[in-house]
């Protein structure tokens, strides 16, 4: 995964890069070829210009010597090939080179096609079409610029020349230059455009690379390896969330799918161990019942023939408490596992609030256990067996009564309010609104190790005050009214159970009839 990612970015972006920068260097090249041909053909305007300016008195006092030292002196110079005039006839008559002069130029060459068209001379050559650019014999690229010399006022009225007023042009000044200059310093411009495109192609995708790894695998690596010990069956894996980009997200939507699929394995698990043990329950208690009446029947009986003997009396006092508490223990045994047709109607919750607290009132007093109101008003109403609802909350109430300090008692708070809960609605359905009940109590908390453990069957923190089937019995309520029970402890601090029961909306007949544990 990680050399594909990576080479598919590098490769792409180092193909865009090298169009931008092949575009970028054509353009820059060519600007500089254009550059540099402008240099070298306004230095040849200007030696030209020099050239004419420096010969026309001599030229006017017909002084071919002089002139010839004059275009050969120029004519030394580096970079210089030639310097030549031709006559009107084309003929040539100096140049730097002796072995020209006096020889015919070919009208048709380089030299001569711009001034003649139909072997008529041109009387004006703009400057644009002077210039001309051919190889040598040898393929030598060479640059060439004539100058055409116009008759003047001085040539035609000297009695020592013989041109009529009508000829326009005498001769043509002809320059050619080596372009070995421009063209290395082309090579070297496209040497270092082309080390530039190498350098800048490298360093983005070594960039590219550095930041696929950093800003893109290295969440990946985290996912990926959260997600195999996922598939391995350890659903408390969480993705380490250090950006809040797109991976960032992903991470907090993948941890959170996470938390809501522990919820429901846990969930699940839950409600298999009281299926199991609710079929386990109603066997044992079958079996056990009959047995148990017949035992606590003969012992009351046999405690009222005790008479006056204590020794007698006292053992079977305890005969007869311990049957009683075994038989309180299999009829908590024969509700767990009885499954009843609830009769669930529309019913507000502080109704089944008011209810329960009622109940509980007095033998909470005892304890010096105040218990708090704090219900919300004008709360929606709840589809649900209201006798069922009124058991949860009666068994929260005495469980909170029970973790109290016997000396000094404490506070329960029951609070009921209104909020949007996702887990009821599912994917699906989006959040819903359901009803909230609070029972917060201020009594001795429950250790972390144990509050995963709380609503499994037979599991109490109260030691032989309890059977531990009241929170189980708790939980398959709520889970059979479509709802939610969560739990909140801290040592010493007290405990909050947390409701959420999906307000009313219209039930289906199979819907209302749903059996609850």
């Amino acid at each position: 995964m990680t050399s594909k990612i990576s080479h598919k970015l590098i490769v792409g972006v180092a193909g865009v890069a090298i169009v931008i920068i092949g575009v970028f260097a054509w353009v820059i090249l060519d600007s500089q070829q254009r550059l540099l041909l402008s240099d070298l053909e306004r230095s040849a305007n200007q030696l030209s210009a020099t050239i004419k300016s420096s010969t026309r008195d001599d030229m006017m006092l017909n002084r071919p010597e002089a002139v010839q030292g004059i275009i050969s002196t120029i004519g030394a110079q580096d970079g210089i090939e030639k310097v030549r005039i031709f006559n009107k006839e084309g003929r040539i008559i100096l140049s730097t080179d002796p072995e020209d002069a006096g020889k015919m130029v070919d009208k048709k060459t380089e030299a001569c096609y711009v001034c003649h068209t139909a072997d008529q001379p041109l009387e004006r050559v703009p400057v644009s079409e002077r210039v001309r650019i051919f190889k040598t014999a040898q393929g030598v690229s060479t640059f060439g610029i004539i100058d055409p010399i116009y008759n003047e006022k001085g040539c035609w009225q000297s009695s020592c020349h013989a041109h009529p007023k009508s000829q326009t042009v005498l001769g043509v000044l002809d320059i050619t230059m080596s372009m070995a200059d421009v063209e290395r310093a082309a090579r070297e411009g496209r040497a270092r455009l082309v080390t530039f495109a190498l350098i800048a192609v490298f360093a983005t995708g070594l960039m590219i690379y550095w930041l696929v790894g950093r800003v893109v695998l290295q969440p990946v690596r985290r996912i990926a390896a959260v997600t195999r010990k996922v598939a391995e069956g350890d659903l408390s894996q969480k993705v380490d969330v250090r950006t809040s980009d797109e991976i960032g997200k992903l991470g907090e939507s993948f941890n959170d799918m996470m938390q809501k699929l522990a919820d429901a394995q846990r969930q699940l698990l839950q409600a298999n161990k009281l299926a199991s043990v609710g079929r386990l329950a109603a066997g044992v208690a079958h079996e056990i019942n009959n047995p148990l009446t017949g035992v606590l029947t003969y012992s009351s009986f046999l405690l009222k023939r005790a008479g006056k003997d204590s020794e007698l009396k006292d053992d079977l006092d305890v005969i007869v408490r311990e049957t009683k508490r075994c038989r309180e223990i299999v009829k908590g045994l024969l509700d767990f596992s009885r499954q009843s047709v609830s009769e669930r109607h529309p019913v507000p919750v502080n109704d089944i609030v008011h209810d329960a607290c009622r109940i509980v009132k007095n033998p909470l007093s005892t304890q010096k256990t105040t218990i708090v109101l704090n219900l919300g008003e004008n709360l929606p109403l709840i589809h649900a067996d209201a006798s069922r609802m009124q058991q949860v909350l009666v068994n929260l109430l005495v469980n909170a009564g029970d973790a109290m300090p016997e000396e000094k008692g404490g506070t329960i708070t029951v609070t009921t309010d209104l909020v949007d809960d996702a887990g009821l609605g599912g994917a699906s359905q989006g959040p819903r609104e359901a009803v909230r009940i609070r029972v917060a109590d201020t009594g001795s908390g429950i250790e972390k190790k144990d509050l995963d453990k709380i609503f499994e069957p037979f599991f109490s923190t109260k030691g032989t005050r309890g059977n531990g089937l009241g929170l189980a019995i708790v939980w398959g309520i709520i889970e059979g009214h479509g709802g939610r029970l969560t739990v909140e402890s801290e040592v010493g601090k007290g405990t909050t159970f947390t409701i959420l029961v999906p307000v009313a909306r219209p039930l289906t007949a199979e819907s209302r009839n749903r059996p609850l544990p």
